[in-house]
């Protein structure tokens, strides 16, 4: 099943966020399960989707991931850029948190610029490692090839070009090697022409 980059933001939104509450809240009966209750400079944790709609209406802060915070970042890049392999994300989701945050409430990210840019180079970093495997799985001709530590995002960005790729690849095999055979066919009746009698 191929999911959206839409709705890759949209499951992201379940994943638990620590906020601090504003406003005195009561406890929330969902059908998930209960949330709250939410008291004054209590931080408690929320699935996302929470967090933002209360944020929106002014009632929380958002406070960031533990990853989202200009050192992690920094190492998460340092490690991206020395080493060929893809190192495990803090988060699954840290391209829709992040971008979820950012959005609505960028002033609760201490230092949001310069972690955005960090994001970017680390996205950056990622895709053109992947571009690069991509290259080497082709030109080896592979029929098959494990990638740990990438991101649901990460294959929806490469989805849309790479099994198409895969299917051209595919058929121009076929057709070198049916023009292979059809070849040594060929060869072998000339062959055959040639013999002594």
């Amino acid at each position: 099943m191929t999911l959206t980059a839409e709705e890759l933001e949209y499951i992201a939104q379940e994943e638990e966020v620590e906020i601090m509450p504003r406003v005195e809240i009561p406890t929330m009966w969902l059908i998930t399960g209960d949330v709250g209750p939410f008291e004054v400079g209590m931080p408690i944790k929320i699935p996302l989707w929470i967090a933002l709609q209360l944020r929106g209406d002014n009632k929380c802060n958002i406070i960031a991931p533990y990853w989202l915070t200009k050192s992690s970042m920094e190492k998460v890049k340092e490690f991206e850029t020395k080493s060929p392999l893809f190192s495990k994300m803090p988060s699954k989701h840290y391209m829709s948190i992040a971008k979820l945050i950012f959005e609505l409430c960028p002033e609760d990210v201490p230092e949001a610029d310069a972690i955005k840019l960090l994001i970017k180079d680390v996205w950056d970093c990622r895709m053109a490692k992947l571009q690069t495997a991509i290259a080497l799985f082709i030109e080896k001709g592979a029929s098959w090839a494990k990638v740990d530590n990438l991101t649901q995002m990460e294959m929806c960005a490469i989805r849309p070009f790479f099994p198409h790729s895969l299917g051209h690849i595919h058929r121009l095999r076929k057709t070198i090697q049916a023009a292979r055979l059809h070849s040594a066919g060929n060869a072998s009746v000339e062959v055959r022409g040639k013999l002594p009698k």
